[in-house]
């Protein structure tokens, strides 16, 4: 007779795997079904010809409470980025970067404000704009939203910091230039990228998705990798899981922690909408551009949105001897090598050109879309026994997926 389990988590992603940790510790006979042949989800990290490539490229905040819940940040050996952008604009090569953080950058921080990029008037809007947040984080989240572009109008907010820096950098963070997006969640999370230094883990992001799933197990939780699943049909006494190749799984209750563009194909609930980014990874000589700032080009001449020699902050990326470097785009944008080895030439220098393409990750469903207004938390559980997590019940980033977690472990727990 097949097994009846407590819950089956389908999907060993963020969501799923901190939520197949609360349960199994709750003592709930926990199994995860994966169709993937690692845990992760969009976390994954692939080795390639001795780099390190991400699925994309990302980095984790050591500010997301729900992070430090999930793991000790010890055990990711997080290695954080300069809290600061290199801006390219035409021969100008420009830096801003956070004083207390980067002293020893301040005389070049102000040289590139003075250049043009921060005038009186954009210092006053960006405090207008950013201010509250750091001072009075609940105003903000509990206030009118509208677009970040609206909002940066209402602040009046438009010289050169926003055209130059402020768009470009947060295109990469939302995929999207700020006209679609919730202007009270972009300015929460500037908010703690200006209180945090985020980085990645040496050894890749999918780090974090490896020790979730080592507390999961550790907690007695079953992750079954290899298991894509195609059907579940919910039943008045369990719920099962049927998995292509395999045997069914039979379960009382069920978390569906799948991304936002899988979840319409397994349950009753409506497919979110979902942003594309793209990332060029290139493998550079030792004579890699030094600096490990993230660079923008104010003048947006080209599909890139962000470029970082990643091997700068984490040399675990990259072989002996060789550097990586990452590009990203706008999926939506179509960027063809031509163009982005062109705008690479621009943005670091004419040996960009002799790079080699190590990989180019095209990820259509990279996150989900929130416009305003900011929605609340969107139910977690649909159904008596059907329960739904991931980053598109809450924000469109990784502590998102980690409280979407959270949350429906409480929902099966009864507690929430």
């Amino acid at each position: 007779m097949t097994a009846v389990h407590d819950v089956a988590i389908v999907g060993a992603g963020l969501a799923g795997l901190r939520a197949a940790t609360l349960l199994a510790r709750a003592g709930r006979d926990v199994v995860v079904v994966e169709a993937q042949d690692e845990v992760g989800g969009r976390q994954r990290t692939d080795v390639v010809d001795g780099f390190r490539l991400d699925r994309g490229f990302q980095v984790l905040n050591p500010r997301y409470d729900a992070l430090a819940r999930a793991v000790d940040l010890a055990d990711l050996d997080l290695r954080p980025f300069p809290v600061g952008v290199r801006v390219v604009r035409g021969a100008r090569s420009d830096v801003l970067a956070h004083p207390v953080r980067h002293p020893g950058m301040l005389p070049a921080t102000l040289a590139g404000a003075l250049s043009g990029l921060v005038s009186p008037a954009d210092a006053a809007g960006a405090a207008r704009w950013l201010l509250p947040a750091l001072v009075r984080p609940a105003s903000v989240a509990n206030g009118p939203d509208a677009t970040l572009h609206e909002a940066w109008d209402r602040a009046r907010l438009r010289g050169p910091l926003r055209r130059s820096v402020l768009e470009p950098f947060l295109t990469g963070v939302l995929a999207d230039d700020g006209a679609g997006t919730s202007a009270v969640y972009a300015t929460l999370l500037a908010r703690l990228f200006a209180l945090g230094r985020p980085g990645v883990p040496a050894d890749g992001i999918a780090a974090l998705p490896q020790r979730l799933a080592a507390l999961a197990r550790s907690a007695g939780a079953d992750i079954r990798l290899s298991q894509p699943v195609r059907g579940i049909d919910v039943r008045a006494d369990r719920v099962e899981i049927g998995v292509a190749g395999g045997d069914a799984v039979s379960a009382r209750e069920v978390v569906v922690a799948v991304g936002g563009e899988a979840v319409a194909g397994l349950i009753d609930a409506p497919a979110p909408a979902m942003r594309g980014l793209q990332t060029w990874w290139f493998g550079a000589d030792a004579g890699a551009p030094a600096s490990a700032l993230l660079a923008v080009d104010g003048e947006r001449s080209g599909p890139i949105v962000n470029s970082v020699v990643i091997s700068r902050t984490a040399p675990g990326y990259a072989p002996s001897g060789r550097h990586l470097v990452a590009a990203s785009c706008l999926l939506r944008d179509g960027a063809d090598e031509a163009a982005v080895r062109a705008q690479l030439a621009r943005m670091w220098g004419g040996e960009a050109a002799a790079w080699e393409l190590a990989r180019r990750d095209d990820i259509p469903h990279a996150l989900p879309a929130l416009g305003p207004p900011m929605r609340h938390p969107s139910p977690v559980r649909l159904s008596e026994r059907v329960v739904v997590a991931g980053d598109h019940r809450e924000t469109p980033s990784i502590a998102g997926a980690l409280v979407s977690g959270e949350r429906a472990a409480a929902a099966v727990l009864g507690q929430g």
